[in-house]
């Protein structure tokens, strides 16, 4: 897939939970070629050189959304763009999830801002989805996703909202009622290490999207390496770019433990 630069319009903008933006852009561009799972690289404003890669939530009537925590310089200028302003954008870039095959009973799961990139994924394979947040100002896309999932399940780490605890809980309760045949996931390394972990056990298709840090966003920089097993007979292991070979990788071949 061809990658370009473009200038295009923000046609909304609001504050969906204290610090978190969403943004509906224009794609009637190259932007409308993107897949569930890939990123754009995006210039934030005059005073911040590195672009930030920014994951694709939604694709629609030739419209891209996207949302963002604030947590540095950088998304501190992008929030201050409004509607009508015009976005300097590098993408689609990356590697999206596998969601051109027939599922009967995936399961989508997130947590916190990592729920972004999943929900093009719901609308694609009709999953169970499993989403977790700390508590319940921080509940994002709930609504969203309860309209392109079979069942929604909410899990807040206080318990102030939905089910106390942590979404392998939830996903373990439904490994013992169900034949879960697709995982996909995204959020909190630690989260993503137990998820993988169970999958690997119950020998699951899954793929994980990681969340480095980026700064060419085309594998030039070699900044976002991360460890893979090797295709190389007699080598254990090798790097890959997150921004390039990912952000989307197997379970099985990613190595996070080691």
């Amino acid at each position: 897939m061809k990658k370009e630069l473009v200038k295009t319009k923000i046609l909304q903008k609001r504050e969906v939970a204290p610090n978190i933006f969403e943004f509906i852009i224009d794609a009637d561009n190259a932007l409308r070629e993107s897949k569930a799972g890939q990123f754009i690289h995006i210039k934030c404003g005059d005073g911040v050189y590195l672009r930030r890669p920014i994951s694709i939530c939604e694709l629609f009537e030739n419209k891209l959304r996207f949302l963002f925590e604030v947590k540095g310089e950088g998304t501190r200028e992008l929030a201050e763009n409004e509607q009508g302003d015009f976005l300097d954008i590098l993408g689609p870039l990356g590697i999206g999830f596998t969601t051109n095959k027939t599922y009967q009973t995936p399961v989508v799961i997130g947590g916190g801002i990592g729920i972004y990139p999943l929900l093009q994924v719901a609308k694609e394979v009709n999953p169970i989805t499993i989403l977790g947040f700390r508590n319940k100002s921080l509940i994002t896309l709930e609504d969203d996703f309860k309209k392109v999932s079979k069942d929604v399940i909410i899990t807040t780490d206080d318990g102030s909202y939905g089910r106390k605890g942590l979404v392998t809980d939830s996903l373990c309760e439904i490994l013992s009622k169900k034949t879960v045949d697709a995982i996909f996931v995204c959020g909190p390394m630690p989260m993503i290490k137990a998820v993988r972990k169970i999958a690997l056990e119950h020998n699951i298709f899954c793929e994980v999207s990681l969340e480095e840090r980026m700064a060419c966003g085309i594998g030039a920089c070699l900044c976002c390496a991360t460890k893979v097993k090797s295709p190389v007979v007699g080598e254990d292991y090798t790097y890959f770019h997150v921004c390039k070979a990912g952000p989307v990788f197997d379970a099985k071949e990613v190595m996070l433990d080691e």
